[in-house]
């Protein structure tokens, strides 16, 4: 009797939950796993794949064990959902690598330029032409997980400047000062 009762949950209660579970942990590998291949943590990358596969294929399995169950494919789809808004937490919180911040101002950025270097920033300023007259490019590189003291700086520094964020694959210097 007991394994009637559990079995009648089981499948139609129990078999959905795990596929949703699943399908959110894969999601959510595959994206720590893209953002690691796109960094060239090649041999994280390929440990978090084999896993993302295998659990995969635990979800895909019991999807096709149990078609009958249209709750499973609420789950599966659920289940992707939830992985990608898990994935892309895991992502921000990591934040691994480098980005350049390119800003736009009309102001004269050298106290900033000053800030930004005493502070371990990599900063460069170009002279443009902008549509109003000339303008300072400003070209900043900071570490991903210090994004938004940089963003601080120069909204601080000029709330209407124009900025751009573009990820960095690596960061060197070519002829290192000694």
């Amino acid at each position: 009797m007991s394994l009637v009762i559990s079995q009648n949950y089981f499948v139609p209660v129990l078999i959905p939950v795990l596929i949703f579970l699943a399908r959110a942990a894969d999601v959510s590998m595959s994206a720590v796993r893209i953002i690691f291949v796109s960094r060239g943590i090649r041999a994280l990358a390929s440990i978090i794949g084999f896993f993302e596969m295998l659990v995969w294929l635990i979800g895909i399995s019991q999807i096709m064990q149990n078609l009958d169950n249209p709750v499973n494919y609420i789950a599966f789809a659920g289940g992707f959902s939830m992985g990608t808004f898990v994935g892309i937490t895991i992502e921000k919180k990591i934040a691994i690598g480098n980005v350049a911040v390119q800003f736009i101002t009309n102001k004269d950025p050298r106290s900033l330029l000053k800030f930004f270097q005493l502070k371990g920033y990599g900063a460069t300023t170009i002279d443009g032409q902008g549509a109003a007259g000339p303008v300072k490019i400003v070209l900043v590189i900071a570490r991903r997980k210090l994004l938004d003291n940089v963003l601080g700086m120069i909204k601080e520094f000029d709330r209407d400047a124009f900025y751009t964020i573009e990820d960095i694959r690596a960061v060197a210097r070519l002829n290192p000062v000694i």
